[in-house]
Protein backbone atom coordinates (compact mmCIF):
# COMPACT_ATOMS: atom_id res chain seq x y z
CA UNK A 1 0.00 0.00 0.00
CA UNK A 2 1.40 3.41 -0.98
CA UNK A 3 1.90 6.22 1.59
CA UNK A 4 -1.31 7.90 2.68
CA UNK A 5 -1.88 11.57 1.79
CA UNK A 6 -2.46 12.87 5.33
CA UNK A 7 -4.27 16.18 5.84
CA UNK A 8 -4.38 18.10 9.06
CA UNK A 9 -7.51 18.74 11.09
CA UNK A 10 -9.01 22.15 11.82
CA UNK A 11 -9.76 22.15 15.55
CA UNK A 12 -12.16 24.94 16.51
CA UNK A 13 -12.12 25.61 20.26
CA UNK A 14 -15.11 27.69 21.28
CA UNK A 15 -16.54 28.94 24.56
CA UNK A 16 -17.82 32.11 26.17
CA UNK A 17 -15.07 34.44 27.33
CA UNK A 18 -13.57 33.23 30.59
CA UNK A 19 -14.38 29.54 30.18
CA UNK A 20 -10.74 28.63 29.53
CA UNK A 21 -10.48 27.91 25.81
CA UNK A 22 -7.38 30.09 25.40
CA UNK A 23 -5.64 28.29 28.27
CA UNK A 24 -6.52 24.94 26.72
CA UNK A 25 -5.33 26.04 23.28
CA UNK A 26 -1.95 27.14 24.68
CA UNK A 27 -1.57 23.86 26.59
CA UNK A 28 -2.37 21.88 23.45
CA UNK A 29 0.22 23.81 21.44
CA UNK A 30 2.88 23.16 24.10
CA UNK A 31 2.13 19.45 24.26
CA UNK A 32 1.87 18.59 20.56
CA UNK A 33 4.39 19.77 17.98
CA UNK A 34 2.12 18.79 15.08
CA UNK A 35 -0.47 21.40 16.08
CA UNK A 36 -0.07 25.01 14.98
CA UNK A 37 -2.04 28.06 16.07
CA UNK A 38 -4.29 30.08 13.83
CA UNK A 39 -3.34 33.68 14.60
CA UNK A 40 -6.39 35.86 14.14
CA UNK A 41 -6.53 39.39 12.83
CA UNK A 42 -8.44 41.79 15.07
CA UNK A 43 -9.32 45.44 15.50
CA UNK A 44 -9.43 44.99 19.28
CA UNK A 45 -6.75 46.95 21.17
CA UNK A 46 -4.03 44.66 22.55
CA UNK A 47 -4.02 43.82 26.24
CA UNK A 48 -0.81 44.56 28.16
CA UNK A 49 0.38 40.95 28.01
CA UNK A 50 -0.35 40.42 24.29
CA UNK A 51 2.24 40.50 21.50
CA UNK A 52 1.41 41.54 17.94
CA UNK A 53 1.97 38.68 15.50
CA UNK A 54 2.02 36.09 18.27
CA UNK A 55 -1.32 36.44 20.03
CA UNK A 56 -3.11 38.39 17.29
CA UNK A 57 -2.42 40.48 14.23
CA UNK A 58 -3.63 43.85 15.52
CA UNK A 59 -4.93 46.19 12.81
CA UNK A 60 -7.26 49.14 12.50
CA UNK A 61 -10.66 48.85 10.82
CA UNK A 62 -9.33 50.14 7.51
CA UNK A 63 -6.62 47.48 7.44
CA UNK A 64 -9.12 44.78 8.34
CA UNK A 65 -11.45 45.93 5.57
CA UNK A 66 -8.63 45.81 3.02
CA UNK A 67 -7.86 42.20 3.95
CA UNK A 68 -11.55 41.34 3.74
CA UNK A 69 -11.99 42.99 0.34
CA UNK A 70 -8.93 41.15 -1.02
CA UNK A 71 -10.39 37.77 -0.02
CA UNK A 72 -7.56 37.10 2.43
CA UNK A 73 -9.78 35.96 5.31
CA UNK A 74 -11.24 32.49 5.79
CA UNK A 75 -13.88 33.84 8.15
CA UNK A 76 -14.63 36.97 10.08
CA UNK A 77 -17.11 38.22 12.65
CA UNK A 78 -17.85 41.18 14.85
CA UNK A 79 -17.65 40.24 18.53
CA UNK A 80 -18.10 42.67 21.43
CA UNK A 81 -17.83 45.56 18.97
CA UNK A 82 -14.50 44.42 17.51
CA UNK A 83 -13.71 42.65 14.24
CA UNK A 84 -11.96 39.27 14.24
CA UNK A 85 -10.85 37.27 11.21
CA UNK A 86 -8.79 34.23 10.25
CA UNK A 87 -6.12 34.67 7.54
CA UNK A 88 -6.80 32.02 4.88
CA UNK A 89 -3.44 31.18 3.31
CA UNK A 90 -1.55 30.06 6.47
CA UNK A 91 -4.40 27.68 7.35
CA UNK A 92 -4.48 26.20 3.85
CA UNK A 93 -0.71 25.64 3.80
CA UNK A 94 -0.72 23.94 7.21
CA UNK A 95 -3.47 21.40 6.61
CA UNK A 96 -2.16 20.52 3.14
CA UNK A 97 1.21 19.62 4.69
CA UNK A 98 -0.42 17.45 7.37
CA UNK A 99 -0.33 19.94 10.23
CA UNK A 100 -3.29 20.36 12.56
CA UNK A 101 -4.52 23.89 13.25
CA UNK A 102 -6.19 25.03 16.47
CA UNK A 103 -8.56 28.00 16.42
CA UNK A 104 -9.40 30.01 19.53
CA UNK A 105 -12.62 31.27 18.01
CA UNK A 106 -16.29 32.13 18.52
CA UNK A 107 -19.24 30.04 17.32
CA UNK A 108 -19.85 32.24 14.26
CA UNK A 109 -16.32 31.73 12.96
CA UNK A 110 -16.48 28.01 13.70
CA UNK A 111 -19.63 27.69 11.60
CA UNK A 112 -17.93 29.35 8.63
CA UNK A 113 -14.88 27.07 8.92
CA UNK A 114 -17.15 24.03 9.09
CA UNK A 115 -18.90 25.06 5.87
CA UNK A 116 -15.60 25.79 4.10
CA UNK A 117 -13.76 22.64 5.26
CA UNK A 118 -16.41 20.10 6.36
CA UNK A 119 -14.10 17.08 6.06
CA UNK A 120 -11.26 18.67 8.04
CA UNK A 121 -13.30 20.48 10.71
CA UNK A 122 -13.55 19.37 14.35
CA UNK A 123 -15.64 21.55 16.66
CA UNK A 124 -15.15 21.51 20.45
CA UNK A 125 -17.27 23.67 22.75
CA UNK A 126 -15.92 24.34 26.25
CA UNK A 127 -18.49 25.02 28.96
CA UNK A 128 -17.74 26.68 32.31
CA UNK A 129 -18.76 24.65 35.39
CA UNK A 130 -21.16 27.39 36.54
CA UNK A 131 -22.29 30.95 35.84
CA UNK A 132 -20.64 32.16 39.04
CA UNK A 133 -17.36 30.56 38.04
CA UNK A 134 -17.56 32.31 34.69
CA UNK A 135 -18.04 35.70 36.34
CA UNK A 136 -15.18 35.02 38.75
CA UNK A 137 -12.84 34.08 35.90
CA UNK A 138 -13.59 37.31 34.05
CA UNK A 139 -13.04 39.41 37.17
CA UNK A 140 -9.74 37.79 38.15
CA UNK A 141 -8.28 38.42 34.70
CA UNK A 142 -7.86 42.07 35.73
CA UNK A 143 -7.07 43.05 32.14
CA UNK A 144 -10.62 43.89 31.08
CA UNK A 145 -12.54 46.89 32.41
CA UNK A 146 -15.78 46.26 34.39
CA UNK A 147 -17.99 47.43 31.53
CA UNK A 148 -16.22 45.00 29.21
CA UNK A 149 -16.78 42.19 31.72
CA UNK A 150 -20.47 43.09 31.94
CA UNK A 151 -20.81 42.98 28.16
CA UNK A 152 -19.08 39.61 27.95
CA UNK A 153 -21.41 38.19 30.59
CA UNK A 154 -24.41 39.46 28.65
CA UNK A 155 -23.14 37.70 25.54
CA UNK A 156 -22.19 34.46 27.34
CA UNK A 157 -25.69 32.99 27.33
CA UNK A 158 -26.07 33.50 23.59
CA UNK A 159 -22.66 31.92 22.99
CA UNK A 160 -23.47 28.89 25.15
CA UNK A 161 -26.83 28.40 23.41
CA UNK A 162 -24.93 27.16 20.33
CA UNK A 163 -23.31 24.20 22.11
CA UNK A 164 -25.43 21.65 20.22
CA UNK A 165 -23.80 22.71 16.95
CA UNK A 166 -20.45 21.18 17.98
CA UNK A 167 -19.25 17.59 17.64
CA UNK A 168 -17.68 17.57 21.10
CA UNK A 169 -18.65 19.38 24.31
CA UNK A 170 -16.47 19.36 27.43
CA UNK A 171 -16.95 21.02 30.82
CA UNK A 172 -13.94 22.87 32.20
CA UNK A 173 -14.50 21.93 35.84
CA UNK A 174 -10.78 21.22 36.25
CA UNK A 175 -8.10 22.36 33.82
CA UNK A 176 -6.11 19.12 33.90
CA UNK A 177 -9.17 16.91 33.44
CA UNK A 178 -10.50 19.17 30.70
CA UNK A 179 -7.15 19.10 28.91
CA UNK A 180 -7.10 15.29 29.10
CA UNK A 181 -10.55 15.21 27.49
CA UNK A 182 -9.40 17.59 24.77
CA UNK A 183 -6.31 15.54 23.91
CA UNK A 184 -8.53 12.44 23.75
CA UNK A 185 -10.75 14.23 21.23
CA UNK A 186 -7.73 15.09 19.08
CA UNK A 187 -6.47 11.50 19.22
CA UNK A 188 -9.85 10.03 18.27
CA UNK A 189 -10.32 12.44 15.37
CA UNK A 190 -6.85 11.69 14.01
CA UNK A 191 -7.41 7.93 14.21
CA UNK A 192 -10.83 8.25 12.59
CA UNK A 193 -9.39 10.17 9.65
CA UNK A 194 -6.46 7.79 9.25
CA UNK A 195 -8.86 4.85 9.26
CA UNK A 196 -10.96 6.55 6.59
CA UNK A 197 -7.88 7.12 4.43
CA UNK A 198 -6.84 3.47 4.78
CA UNK A 199 -10.30 2.20 3.89
CA UNK A 200 -10.65 4.59 0.94
CA UNK A 201 -7.37 3.30 -0.47
CA UNK A 202 -7.87 -0.36 0.43
CA UNK A 203 -11.51 -0.95 -0.56
CA UNK A 204 -11.22 0.07 -4.26
CA UNK A 205 -8.09 -2.09 -4.62
CA UNK A 206 -9.92 -5.01 -3.02
CA UNK A 207 -12.77 -4.64 -5.52
CA UNK A 208 -10.30 -4.50 -8.42
CA UNK A 209 -8.56 -7.64 -7.15
CA UNK A 210 -11.88 -9.50 -6.92
CA UNK A 211 -12.74 -8.45 -10.48
CA UNK A 212 -9.35 -9.70 -11.64
CA UNK A 213 -9.82 -13.07 -9.93
CA UNK A 214 -13.30 -13.48 -11.43
CA UNK A 215 -11.88 -12.68 -14.87
CA UNK A 216 -9.02 -15.16 -14.40
CA UNK A 217 -11.49 -17.89 -13.43
CA UNK A 218 -13.66 -17.11 -16.46
CA UNK A 219 -10.65 -17.27 -18.78
CA UNK A 220 -9.59 -20.55 -17.21
CA UNK A 221 -13.02 -22.04 -17.76
CA UNK A 222 -12.99 -20.94 -21.40
CA UNK A 223 -9.57 -22.50 -21.96
CA UNK A 224 -10.68 -25.70 -20.27
CA UNK A 225 -13.75 -25.87 -22.47
CA UNK A 226 -11.58 -25.37 -25.56
CA UNK A 227 -9.17 -28.17 -24.71
CA UNK A 228 -11.93 -30.56 -23.68
CA UNK A 229 -14.54 -30.36 -26.46
CA UNK A 230 -17.72 -32.26 -25.89
CA UNK A 231 -18.83 -35.33 -27.90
Amino acid sequence: MSPLPKRGILLALCSPSGAGKSTLARALLRSDTNIRPSISMTTRPPRPSEVNGKDYHFVDRAGFQRALDAGLLLEWAEVHGNLYGTPLEPVRELIETGRDVVFDIDWQGAAVIQRAYPDDYVGVFVLPPSAEHLRSRLQTRAEDAPDVIAQRLKNARDEISHWREFQHVIVNDDVDRCFARLTAVVYVERVKRLHTLVVEQFAPKLLDDIDRLVEEIAIGLELEAGTNPGP
